[in-house]
């Protein structure tokens, strides 16, 4: 874990390349205490050894599917496996047999991918991991000082441009979504967690790659007239929030690569691009 200091930064964002339904400005200093954070998300490896441990079945498991991305699946076992797509976003779609051990369902495995982000992990199921490693999910507001690293409303965690020099800096969607995907970046699906650089405080993949589960409920006005000395959210709701954008994030349809986007999804909800990072408080 990565000591961090904490203090007063300026949170979200008044670009207009931002979402304003979805609470991204207004720009607010926020104050925070020090923390701990995880350099990386939480790897196959780490989750594996949580399991062995401890017994625990995700929600995926327990529900036995999953969701996951229509390009991901196998044509031979398509019909086998999905047993439906998402209304209006089709490219996601039910499969039978896909969990954290088999992100493509029932025919795929991670054994060479123990550094590799953990997916198809809920909210719910991340909050039990934090609690058996001594740790918990990050606020949002600790989620974006840390991955601004440093850099004060920049629109990434290492400048305003997306591509500087054209070298890709993150895993994220190159082509036309959702049915060409040129990879440019090295990787057509989730990548290892280190597989590129790190921001300024040394944190790796903290944009695109997955989806990374905070703490808080999600709303897209609270913080409007909330704390800005440690903000937590609001004390209930019906999603939680969800930063940092994925392999699938494409500037056409979810610019949320973005360190000041936000997105949420109910919390016992699961998909192949959706995993989480842990933070520690200073003792």
């Amino acid at each position: 874990m990565i000591k961090l200091d904490g203090g007063v930064f300026l949170m979200g964002t008044d670009s207009l390349e931002g979402f304003p339904f979805d609470g991204e400005g207004p720009v607010r200093a926020v104050t925070l205490d020090p923390f701990y954070m995880d350099a990386c998300p939480v790897a196959n490896l780490q989750f594996a050894e949580f399991v062995s441990t401890t017994g625990y079945r995700t929600e995926a498991e327990q529900y036995g599917w999953s969701f996951v991305f229509q390009g991901h699946i196998p044509n031979e076992r398509f019909e086998d496996l999905v047993d439906a797509r998402v209304t209006g976003a089709e490219w996601w779609c039910k499969v039978k047999g896909a969990d954290w051990q088999h992100p493509e369902g029932p025919d795929s495995g991670i054994g060479s991918r123990a550094n590799f982000p953990v997916v198809h992990v809920t909210w719910n199921d991340a909050a039990e991991y934090c609690n058996w490693a001594g740790k918990r999910l990050p606020t949002e507001a600790e989620w974006e000082y840390a991955a601004r690293g440093g850099l004060e409303q920049k629109l990434y965690p290492w400048g305003d441009e997306l591509t500087p020099g054209g070298r890709h800096l993150c895993n994220i969607w190159q082509g036309d979504f959702p049915d060409l995907d040129l990879a440019e970046d090295g990787y057509s699906g989730v990548a290892p967690v280190d597989a590129f650089p790190p921001n300024g405080f040394g944190l790796y993949s903290i944009t695109g790659n997955t989806w990374e589960w905070c703490a808080d409920w999600f709303h897209p006005e609270f913080h409007v007239t909330a704390t800005r000395v440690n903000p937590v959210g609001p004390m209930a709701g019906a999603a939680r929030v969800m930063k940092g954008g994925s392999y699938l994030c494409h500037r056409s349809y979810c610019n949320r690569y973005r360190v000041a986007a936000r997105t949420s999804n109910t919390p016992d909800s699961s998909t192949t691009n959706i995993g989480f990072r842990c933070v520690r408080d200073v003792a």
